[in-house]
């Protein structure tokens, strides 16, 4: 009954003793190479995503009463995708049928369910890089990464709290009373795992599988059955992870249907009425703050977990390292268009400029100094597509023009040559202006010239706390400035990075060592993925009876 488990149980207890130390490990490589993946993995993927074109997608056994899905590529390619779906009630009561198989089944074999589904999803990484940039607008490099074992790490860091959870008191025990000269009194007690019921992932336009599976895969382990809601630009790439778990779990005997999909299109959504549905008691969703209340306001008694809007700022007060800073911010900036929750927007720079290594800076001269360095990163039109990627929604082409009129731009936003792309475009405004006092997703910066360095640390966390934001970074050589920083984004529950210059940027976040969003600001309720974003999907419930000689 637990072969499965057994056969990844040096997996999960890696993954367990990551998630106390959070020390660097992972165990799916992040370079898509053939070394790794096997020498004909790229070509299979190529292969096996061309072969999925222009045809149903196939969902064995899947509820379906009719087809539905309008896919296009932000790379222009056609996909022709449709996908079987049913009324919300089908979904629903399928669901629920396959729930008490699912709750009863033991701890360790959902475990090792997810762990070897975890594990096959890995295997066809380069299928997943396809699908997600084809539907993202992602680079491949990056839809590899996002969309294959970096959300596979997200995956399996979910599995292994939720197991630590599952398991962390005993299952059984007999409780003993002394009464003095009496007979002590002696129960027997056991206690069940009770899952809150049927779980629903609401899957994002811009990264449907890393954001969508710590959740997905968190109600799994808990015992919950999950309705997988993909974005409807985006759901291929979770609907090829619906279709590896739904082989599992009929492979182990284990009814299928404990994980749906609900496929709609963007003229007939159906992600309300699921929302609304009784019987949907956990919601996972990361979008807008706008829908995020929606969905708080409506989802009636169902436990949600969100990642929502959020400012994300950049402090510079200082440093010694001029070049590289700006090479960093400039990658930080334009990697993927500015199209992820961790991208920085606001840079603050005290308006008489700052030291460096290279002398005193002004602060035109700091901006300056980052629109050089985005220049030269994105001088090469083949470089700049792979950084910069495609702009996944209209929307977005349109809050740059506005941006255009919100200040002095002093840089201009360009095409990088291939796809419907944008590089940053960069804006000096006022503090007191409004438009950078709110996300604005996509490639715009908005540079704030503070009174002072203190100052400046002083806006960026107030809107941190007051809007929401996931990250936040400082530049900094004076160490008592570095204090106070700290614990003003501490205290505004924002992730800090500080001085950062290499090849690791403020846009990043690593499972088993960085929690994803604190949920204790505006731009989120839940992190990924500490105790609180997993124990709260079960219960336990005793049962208990005097023991007998």
């Amino acid at each position: 009954m637990t072969q499965l488990f057994d056969r990844h149980r040096t997996l999960l207890e890696r993954a367990l003793h990551a998630i106390k130390t959070r020390e660097f490990w992972t165990p799916f490589p992040e370079i898509p190479s053939g070394k790794s993946y096997g020498e004909t993995a790229r070509a299979d993927g190529e292969a096996g995503f061309a072969d999925l074109l222009g045809k149903p997608f196939d969902l064995p056994g899947h509820p379906e009463d009719r087809r539905a899905g309008k896919e296009t590529s932000p790379w222009g390619q056609n996909l022709d995708l449709t996908y079987p779906t049913a009324d919300v009630e089908t979904l629903v009561v399928a669901s629920t049928r396959a729930s008490e198989a699912w709750s009863e089944t033991s701890v360790e074999k959902r475990i090792g369910v997810l762990l070897e589904a975890l594990v096959r999803l890995n295997k066809i990484s380069f299928l997943l890089g396809h699908a997600t940039a084809h539907t993202t607008g992602q680079a491949f490099a990056m839809a590899f990464q996002a969309g294959g074992p970096h959300a596979q790490d997200r995956g399996l860091e979910a599995v292994a709290a939720a197991y630590a959870e599952l398991t962390a008191t005993a299952q059984s025990a007999v409780w003993e009373k002394p009464q003095g000269k009496r007979a002590p009194i002696i129960i027997e007690k056991r206690w069940e795992i009770v899952p809150r019921g049927i779980a629903l992932t609401i899957g994002c336009n811009t990264f449907p599988t890393w954001n969508g599976y710590p959740g997905l895969f968190a109600s799994l382990a808990t015992g919950n059955t999950v309705i997988v809601k993909p974005h409807p630009k985006a759901i291929l790439p979770l609907a090829i992870t619906v279709k590896f778990l739904r082989e599992i779990l009929a492979e182990e005997g284990l009814p299928a249907d404990a994980v749906l999909l609900a496929a709609d299109e963007l003229e007939t959504p159906i992600t309300k009425e699921l929302v609304q549905h009784p019987d949907v008691q956990l919601i996972d969703y990361t979008g807008s703050s706008e829908f995020g209340g929606w969905i708080r306001q409506n989802a009636g008694d169902a436990l949600v977990f969100t990642e929502e809007t959020g400012v994300n700022s950049v402090v510079i007060t200082g440093t010694d390292e001029f070049d590289a800073m700006c090479a960093n911010l400039a990658f930080s900036v334009s990697l993927y268009s500015g199209q992820m929750c961790t991208s920085p927007q606001n840079i603050y720079v005290p308006k008489d400029g700052i030291e460096t290594d290279q002398g005193h800076r002004s602060f035109d001269e700091v901006i300056g100094g980052i629109s050089a360095a985005i220049d030269s990163l994105l001088a090469d039109p083949k470089q700049a597509s792979g950084v910069c990627g495609t702009i996944v929604n209209p929307a977005t082409q349109d809050r740059i023009q506005a941006a255009r009129g919100a200040g002095r731009v002093l840089r201009e936003s360009d095409e990088t040559g291939i796809g419907t792309s944008a590089t940053p475009l960069i804006v000096a405004v006022d503090p007191s202006d409004q438009m950078h006092q709110q996300e604005c997703f996509g490639p715009i910066v908005f540079a704030v010239a503070s009174d002072t360095a203190e100052e400046a640390v002083r806006q960026a966390s107030r809107f941190a706390r007051e809007k929401g934001a996931i990250t936040a970074a400082l530049y900094a050589t004076d160490q008592e400035l570095i204090g106070q920083a700290s614990k003003a984004f501490a205290r505004a529950g924002v992730n800090l990075s500080v001085n950062l210059t290499g090849n690791i940027y403020v846009n990043q976040s690593a499972a088993f060592s960085d929690f994803h969003v604190t949920g204790a600001n505006p731009a989120g309720n839940a992190s990924l993925t500490d105790t609180a974003f997993v124990a709260p999907r079960f219960r336990r419930v005793m049962i208990r009876w005097p023991k007998t000689a």
